[in-house]
């Protein structure tokens, strides 16, 4: 798998800064003028990309199927096929969110849910793709996008290993040559008790491939955290306010935060750099306020050394410190007054 590749002039992967994802998702309300809101406040807050999702309410399920039952979710006794339908964005929507989002020098994509889909994203020449972590194990849908040889960015919540290598091999066989694997947590909001951001590396060296995360905890801790074990890749769903509602409002970022988040993935791999001893080249001046060793009182020459007539200071202008035991006893050969810098030639 590749290491590096380019999208629209912009560099993704090893050695690159952080990749930032603005997740637009459900956010737009069904409001396109929100929705360009969004892609307007995601380019002033310095992210890199807008992903959309492309789906509809009866491409996802079907009326009548399924009711969420379950007091922690954030949707609690809604239809699957209702929650669906409030937060898809219209299709219609995509070329002028698409459109938008380039002149604001954004990489717009998204996540395709069927066949049909990434038929209508091809339409649009979308530059990379997006697997979702509850289609990662969708072989056609997997097929589907390999064959269209864009780069693939697939989420890995709710897999095992052996669910995300057959995952690997399907695309890769059916022509997949760029790959991204981001850690994901399927909770809604994640913590990070159970986010396990060590898995990044892990899934790095395991799979070869350029890694990152998926993000649903709330701030950017994580996110900053996952950077500097290697993460270059980073995802997080993206409103203008979560007061403002909304489906996926909860656990969404709001831009100030976004704007933090740029800035700190980028300080933290800019802090990475290698592994590092010795004095590097911008220490150099600090060096002369480490310690040394110090007359700490008048001298006669010829009178004999003894502790205390030392001192060990700052600055570095007389021996090392570690020199104090081997000049014990020893003679000054001329005065000197407290204050002088112990050097080898008073000795």
């Amino acid at each position: 798998m590749s290491k590096e590749f380019s999208i629209e002039g912009k560099k993704i992967g090893f050695g690159q800064l952080p990749f930032i994802i603005a997740e637009m998702s459900g956010n737009h309300n069904q409001s396109l003028e929100r929705a360009m809101a969004i892609v307007d406040a995601a380019a002033d807050a310095g992210a890199h990309a807008i992903k959309l999702q492309t789906y509809t309410a009866d491409t996802m399920t079907m009326k009548g199927a399924f009711t969420i039952q379950d007091e922690s979710s954030l949707w609690n006794g809604r239809e699957l096929y209702d929650l669906y339908k409030e937060a898809y964005t219209p299709w219609e929507w995509h070329e002028p969110i698409f459109n938008h989002a380039r002149k604001r020098g954004l990489i717009p994509f998204s996540s395709p849910f069927d066949e049909s889909a990434v038929d209508f994203l091809e339409t649009l020449n979308v530059g990379l793709y997006k697997i979702a972590s509850f289609e990662n194990t969708d072989w056609p849908l997997l097929k589907k996008v390999a064959s269209t040889g864009k780069p693939v960015i697939m989420s890995v919540g709710v897999s095992n290993i052996a669910d995300i290598d057959e995952s690997v091999r399907i695309l890769k066989d059916a022509g997949c040559n760029e790959l991204v694997l981001l850690k994901c947590t399927s909770t809604y909001p994640a913590t990070p008790e159970n986010t396990n951001l060590l898995t990044i590396p892990h899934m790095r060296d395991m799979f070869d491939c350029i890694v990152g995360l998926s993000d649903h905890t709330l701030g950017i801790g994580v996110a900053v955290g996952a950077v500097a074990i290697g993460a270059q890749v980073i995802e997080k769903h993206f409103t203008l306010r979560r007061s403002d509602g909304g489906v996926d409002s909860t656990f969404s970022m709001e831009p100030e935060e976004m704007k933090d988040l740029v800035i700190e993935s980028e300080r933290v791999f800019q802090a990475m750099g290698s592994v590092k001893y010795g004095i590097q080249k911008a220490e150099k001046k600090s060096t002369l306020f480490k310690r040394s060793l110090y007359i700490g009182k008048d001298m006669k020459a010829g009178e004999v050394i003894t502790p205390e007539h030392i001192r060990v200071v700052r600055p570095a202008l007389g021996l090392p410190p570690k020199s104090l035991e081997s000049i014990i006893g020893k003679r000054i050969i001329k005065d000197v007054k407290a204050g002088t810098p112990l050097t080898s030639n008073l000795i």
